[in-house]
């Protein structure tokens, strides 16, 4: 089976979220299995071209028509982990310092929704699957619908659309729809038109042979007014075609045993390690050196819907249990002043580093004993699969990907892998914060839960097999 993922970002290539990590680790674990032929296509940011063009390989090029626009496309292509990567190349459009928030973004992310399509005879690679991802590739699902669907070549391809988050869904003015984007049909105008607007994520979805996203509960919560950011009635209205299936982590990327950026290597079997990392953390932080202490962290975009008002509403309570709190991430200024002065009124027990670093996020995977993700919203989620592979306690509000992923600890019959809260509120999360501490000072409880949490599968080979039968049962080769 030939499956094709298009995207604006992969790691290794370029990453600024769950969407790089997604696209650099599904498409490799799907790729073992048996008869997959597995590519993914991606704009040649100026990063990209930078850091790795001695990488890649000139494979052809041709002219993709925009409206009236001639453009240059060029391709790109390498290898890696049995999955060939292309990249578009059109310097007007992606030779810039920034991937996201250019005033001609609709038109950058047209060409390329288009480009993925006109490449198809270049590669001489027509898939069966063509998998887009979030509102940047949504012309891609709307251009074969509305335009490809009918030549040959093309006749076969089924699509779907991931939704990685609701809340970016490529929202212009209206009147662009011919002049950038060629569409300018009546049926093209009901397809893509909503409130008003052109919205490309509902027209993707009204285009798309299956729509998903990120975990079960958020393809439910999507469909709730409070969740989908004005999507619900579309969404109800094809309910029938969407669907979740929760995302995995790189186990081998996220590895303790492995890892490099961390002071000390460890394992479920040997926490000696864990304990050092501990104790270079609070010295990196420079906070009291004390395995007692527990310590609280948080690696988090500093973004409003991650429940921060939860966080500045009850922090100095919080810090009244005895604890050490650690926060990494960078985003929205009242936040960040906001650490800023809780930071400098507790010297001894806050810690903000105000940066994007992956280095440091492992140090605080690994050093921490509690994380800490009280979402208002949470597609998915990868850090609290990630702390628990580095066997720091996730503490989480129940939604989304969060509620797939983390049940509560019971302390009573050990069952559960972390400590959970229903409601946005910001004593519920307390309490969890509180039950998780207590269970910290009973020494063997505690490192039973770590050990417990170090070895769930969070890997992508158990989503990548739920993929494999969504594919087969989209082309009908189940």
């Amino acid at each position: 089976m030939k499956i094709l993922f298009a995207g604006s970002e992969a790691i290794p290539f370029l990453s600024t979220g769950g969407l790089g990590d997604v696209l650099g680790s599904l498409p490799s674990a799907l790729a073992k299995a048996d008869g997959m032929d597995v590519r993914v296509v991606l704009p040649l940011h100026k990063a990209i071209k930078e850091k790795f063009k001695n990488e890649l390989k000139f494979v052809g090029e041709t002219y993709v028509y925009l409206s009236w626009r001639c453009q240059y496309c060029g391709i790109f292509s390498c290898e890696r982990e049995g999955v060939t990567y292309y990249f578009i190349d059109n310097e007007y459009y992606f030779n810039r310092d920034t991937v996201y928030g250019n005033y001609d973004d609709a038109e950058r992310y047209g060409f390329f929704g288009k480009a993925v399509l006109d490449m198809m005879p270049i590669i001489d690679f027509y898939p069966d699957i063509l998998h887009t991802n979030d509102w940047q590739t949504a012309t891609s699902v709307i251009y074969l619908n509305r335009r490809y669907s009918s030549i040959k070549e093309y006749s076969h391809i089924k699509s779907i659309y991931t939704i990685h988050n609701i809340d970016y869904q490529g929202i212009y003015p209206l009147h662009i729809i011919g002049d950038v984007f060629g569409l300018d049909s009546m049926d093209d105008l009901t397809t893509v038109e909503y409130n008003g607007c052109m919205n490309l994520t509902k027209g993707a979805i009204a285009c798309a042979d299956q729509v998903s996203t990120v975990s079960e509960r958020y393809a439910n919560e999507i469909q709730t007014e409070f969740y989908s950011s004005g999507l619900h009635h579309v969404l109800n209205m094809f309910a029938g075609k969407v669907c979740g299936i929760v995302n995995g982590i790189d186990v081998n990327y996220y590895n303790p045993e492995t890892d490099n950026a961390i002071v000390k290597k460890y394992n479920s079997a040997d926490l000696g390690g864990k304990a050092e990392c501990k104790r270079a953390l609070q010295e990196l932080s420079g906070l009291p050196v004390d395995e007692k202490i527990p310590v609280v962290s948080m690696v988090s975009r500093l973004a409003s819907h991650k429940g921060f008002d939860l966080v500045e509403y009850i922090l100095p309570e919080i810090l009244s249990l005895g604890v050490q709190f650690v926060l990494l991430g960078t985003g929205e200024q009242d936040i960040e002043d906001y650490f800023r002065d809780i930071q400098a009124r507790y010297p001894n027990q806050v810690k903000v580093f105000f940066e994007f670093n992956k280095d440091l996020s492992k140090k605080i995977y690994a050093g921490s004993d509690i994380f800490l993700m009280p979402s208002k919203s949470e597609p998915c989620g990868l850090a609290q699969m990630i702390s628990s592979r580095y066997g720091t306690v996730p503490v989480v509000r129940e939604t989304g990907g969060l509620y797939d992923t983390i049940k509560p600890y019971n302390k009573y019959t050990s069952e559960g892998n972390g400590f959970t809260f229903a409601n946005y509120n910001a004593h519920e999360m307390k309490d969890a914060i509180l039950r998780a501490v207590e269970l910290f000072r009973d020494e063997k409880k505690w490192t039973d839960l770590v050990k417990k949490i170090m070895e769930i599968d969070f890997s992508w080979g158990v989503s990548a097999e739920k993929y494999v039968n969504l594919y087969k049962k989209l082309t009908g080769k189940c």
